[in-house]
Order: structure tokens, then C-alpha cells, then sequence
């Protein structure tokens, strides 16, 4: 992975040997500053990343640090070594535990992939009519809430005001959540032994598809290391352990958020970045060629509709993420602007795709957002292809279909 620039060390005292490490290493230059000079340093040196020491004077400049960080483009990771109180939203916390170097560089690593990653989508956005997300990624992030004991409503209400919760009670229900949605972080909290700990980090650090994921233990030290670069211990209160998990848990939703628009750019600009799922105008060029095909061939289709209730916005689009993520390949769908997510069923009859959407919706029904506990119960309907059918009156019998089982 190439690394443009070099890491800016901040600290008022020198550097910890396993800061030193990494620069012994070559894997990474670093150049030390002071509190004091920090921002302009940022500006003289353009970093790659930025590490900072957090135990002595750095109060007064903090924000401001952040700040400018947070204003770079593309990304500018920011590590906070040994932070005691809470963090700004974009400074990735990392206790030292002893000082491994090997467990700074893989959490740097995994940090500047995200950089390279925006650099590619920045480069290539003017090719296609794509337009990145606004806003922080992380009020569109899903954190899987593991625990069972005092702690876990606190934190369930604490994570919730920050980004969508998924809740499980045991491991086994945390797995089957893992399989079938995004999910930007795991907070492993109170009511497993260090056994059960232990067994559930190694799988996870076992699958690719988790190794980096940010994984917050609230209730464990943690003896041994494990092959997951986003691995932090967080205890005390749980607005605490909710601030400081956040900016792993919205670095992550950032890659996810920056993979998507990457997918859309390859496919012309016709995913929506946000969901990925199709944009509306292309889903109504590609319904209507569907229903065009399936005329004049013959053979199945069916198209099922999820409605949300309105005053929860958040569930379309956990319902859209989810479906993308599981929709059989020649399946396609798309978020409406009324709320609802329709999704065509290829060479499907109806029983098939009434089948399949009680399964999918049976995945979504799961998140509940927020403090007040918003579920996300979707109101399906389900209509079949008829031999007089248009694309318009088969959309138009789903509607009318739907507003009757609402009501």
C-alpha cells in the first residue's frame, strides 16, 4: 500500500519506544512536534496520519487539532494514544497495553487503506454523475450490541443516540446478525466469561470478512493478541465507552460508505452509494426492460414491496442494506421516495418470492434505532406478474396492495 507522506508524532515528551519502532521499522518516517505547533505542523508536513500522545498538555489544543484533521481531504487518520477522558468524534482511540509496535502499525495500516481508498474515489468521481454522501458517516452506521447484565440497556441508549443498534443476547444470535447485515462495529459487553471471549475474538479474527471491524471489550483485559487491528479495550461509564468506540465504529462506516460509491462509479452511476441498491431511474429502466422480456418470452416475475413506517427513515435504509447484501444475484431493487424499498424477483412465481420476502424481512425486524426503541417491522406485499400486465400497473397494484394491509 503506498503511503504518501510521513506520520506526525505530537507529544511534550519523547517518543515511546513503540512509536520509535515504527520508525526503525521503515514502515513509516515519523516526524515529532509539540502540542503547541501541531496544527501548522499538519499544514508544513502533510501527513499520512497523525499519532498523538494524550497525557500531558494536550487540553488546550485538542479540538483545534482535530478540527484541522478533520478538514483534510482525502482522510488524515488520527490516533490518540492513552486518551483518559472522551474523544473528539474523529480521534481513534489506542492504549498502548505494554507497548506492541505490531499492534500500532496494523491499526495504522487498516487506517491508511481507508486514505488510499478515498484518494481512489476522489480521483475517479469526475468520471461518472456520482455525488458522495454529505454528511457523517456514522449516522448511517449499525453497531451489534453484544451483552447480557446491567450494563447492556445503558449502552444499548448511549450507542443508540450516536448511530442504529443491533442488540444480542447470546454469541450465537451475534454470529447469525454478522451473516446477514452490515455491520460497522461489535461492542462486547458484560455476562461472558473470558472463555467465551476468547473463542468468539478468534473466530472473528479468523474470517476476512471481520478482521477489520471495529470490536470494542468493555468488560475483559485482554492477555493475548489478536489479528484484529481495530481491537480496543474501552471500560468505565457508557457514555464514555459509546464516545470513544464511535470514531472506530465511523472510520469503518466511512470504508464501507467509500466502497459503495467506488461499486456505483464501476457500474456507471447507477447504484445508490447510500444503500446499494440501484438509483430510481435506473430501477425503472431496468423493471420495465424486465417486464418487456418476461412478455414476450414467458417464464416468472414477481416484485415485493417493504413499506417503513414514515417517521423512521432510518429503517429504509437498514432494509435496503440488508437486501443488498442478501438478494439472489439476478435480483434487483431500489429505494423509493415514498419511503418503501421494491425489489423485482427474477423467474420467480409467486409462492417463491412470498417466501423469500417474510425471510428478508424477518432479518430487518431486528434494529432497533435510537433511544426510543424504533423497530423496523416492514408492511410487505407481494404481486406477480399478469399476462396484461405493464411495468406501471403492476407497480400500481403493489401500491394499492400495500395501503390495504396498512390499513
Amino acid at each position: 500500500m503506498s503511503q504518501a507522506g510521513p506520520i506526525l508524532f505530537v507529544s511534550n515528551t519523547e517518543r515511546p519506544a513503540f512509536v520509535a519502532a515504527l520508525d526503525e521499522a521503515r514502515l513509516f518516517p515519523v516526524v515529532d512536534t509539540d502540542w503547541a505547533s501541531a496544527t501548522r505542523a499538519v499544514e508544513q508536513v502533510q501527513p499520512a496520519a497523525v499519532l498523538a500522545a494524550m497525557h500531558s498538555g494536550h487540553e488546550p489544543h485538542l479540538a483545534l487539532l482535530a478540527r484541522k484533521i478533520a478538514d483534510q481531504s482525502p482522510y488524515l487518520p488520527f490516533v490518540a494514544l492513552d486518551a483518559a477522558g472522551t474523544l473528539p468524534h474523529n480521534a481513534l482511540p489506542f492504549a498502548s497495553r505494554g507497548g506492541h509496535p505490531d499492534r500500532l502499525s496494523a491499526r495504522l495500516r487498516a487506517a491508511l487503506r481507508v486514505r488510499t481508498l478515498h484518494a481512489t474515489v476522489l480521483r475517479r468521481l469526475p468520471e461518472v454523475k456520482v455525488a458522495l454522501p454529505e454528511g457523517d458517516p456514522s449516522r448511517d452506521a449499525t453497531v451489534l450490541l453484544i451483552g447480557r447484565g446491567a450494563a447492556y440497556p445503558a449502552l444499548s441508549v448511549a450507542l443508540g443516540e450516536r448511530v442504529g443498534v443491533v442488540g444480542a443476547l447470546s454469541i450465537e444470535a451475534a454470529a447469525k446478525h454478522l451473516n446477514t447485515r452490515e455491520i460497522d462495529g461489535v461492542v462486547l459487553a458484560e455476562g461472558f466469561t473470558a472463555r467465551v471471549t476468547d473463542a468468539f475474538l478468534t473466530v472473528l479474527a479468523e474470517d476476512t470478512r471481520f478482521r477489520t471491524l471495529p470490536v470494542v471489550v468493555t468488560a475483559h483485559q485482554l492477555v493475548q493478541s489478536y489479528d484484529l487491528p481495530n481491537l480496543e479495550l474501552i471500560a468505565g461509564e457508557p457514555a464514555r465507552i459509546a464516545a470513544n468506540a464511535l470514531p472506530l465504529i465511523r472510520q469503518h462506516a466511512m470504508e464501507a460508505q467509500l466502497s459503495r460509491t467506488l461499486r456505483s462509479i464501476d457500474a456507471g452511476g447507477w447504484l445508490d452509494p447510500r444503500s446499494g441498491l440501484l438509483t430510481t431511474e435506473a430501477f425503472a429502466r431496468d423493471f420495465a426492460k424486465v417486464v418487456e422480456q418476461t412478455q414476450s418470452r414467458g417464464g416468472g416475475l414477481s416484485v415485493a414491496r417493504f413499506a417503513f413506517d414514515p417517521s423512521n427513515p432510518r429503517a429504509q435504509l437498514d432494509a435496503a442494506r440488508i437486501l443488498s447484501r442478501l438478494m439472489r444475484q439476478m435480483d434487483f431493487g431500489a429505494a423509493q421516495k415514498d419511503g418503501s424499498v421494491i425489489v423485482v424477483f427474477a423467474e420467480t412465481d409467486f409462492r417463491t418470492a412470498h417466501m423469500i420476502a417474510r425471510r428478508l424481512s424477518a432479518v430487518m425486524r431486528h434494529t432497533s434505532n435510537g433511544k426510543h426503541e424504533m423497530r423496523s417491522d416492514p408492511v410487505i406485499s407481494v404481486d406477480s406478474l399478469s399476462a396484461s400486465d405493464t411495468a406501471r400497473s403492476l407497480l400500481a397494484r403493489l401500491s394499492a396492495d400495500a395501503s390495504r394491509a396498512a390499513s
